[in-house]
């Protein structure tokens, strides 16, 4: 059901992710999604976010964050993390996922995308060609738009989950 916009791997949070694997099977860039991804909406980027961008870096991978959010709220988040960065990224339209793989010096097959949303990030993700992770949104205060996504995203989630179509491990990202 929905494979065009079913993630790859699914993750209780950004921490969780087994980046040190996916270095191992080639991922040479990492892309984020900013709000209930790394950080509650709205929140600046905090020692946790800037030790799981330091970790990244340490195993060889780039980072970048790709946000439809403004420069304004970007650039600062991604100067703590010593990250690449796209504003106004245009998600799930292609062109962000494609700009933070030159920005990285990757590509589709050696980059993957943490993100919080299925119809913005993980679609957009999809459709650039990339492996794609879907972790749980931080924190529940969120702009109306987005709740009324959740909204759609529930069922969907309900039905992958009880018919185990989404795994929860590195499997099928290949070197």
């Amino acid at each position: 059901m929905l494979g065009w916009l079913r993630p790859d791997m699914m993750a209780e949070s950004a921490a969780q992710v087994p980046f040190r694997e996916l270095a191992k099977r080639g991922v040479r860039g990492v892309i984020f999604d900013i709000d209930n991804t790394l950080v509650p909406h709205g929140f600046a980027a905090d020692e946790a976010a800037v030790a799981l961008a330091h970790e990244i870096k340490s195993l060889g991978v780039g980072v970048c964050l790709l946000s439809n959010n403004s420069e304004k709220r970007v650039a600062p988040f991604a100067d703590a993390l010593g990250a690449y960065f796209i504003a106004k990224a245009g998600k799930p339209g292609v062109g962000g996922y494609r700009e933070a793989c030159l920005l990285l010096g990757t590509t589709a097959q050696t980059t993957v995308f943490v993100g919080d949303q299925l119809f913005t990030d993980i679609w957009g993700a999809k459709r650039a060609g990339m492996y794609s992770i879907l972790v749980k949104p931080i924190h529940p205060k969120e702009e109306i738009q987005i709740r009324l996504k959740r909204i759609l995203e529930r069922p969907i989630l309900w039905w992958w989950g009880k018919h185990g179509a989404v795994g929860c491990a590195a499997d099928g990202l290949t070197k």
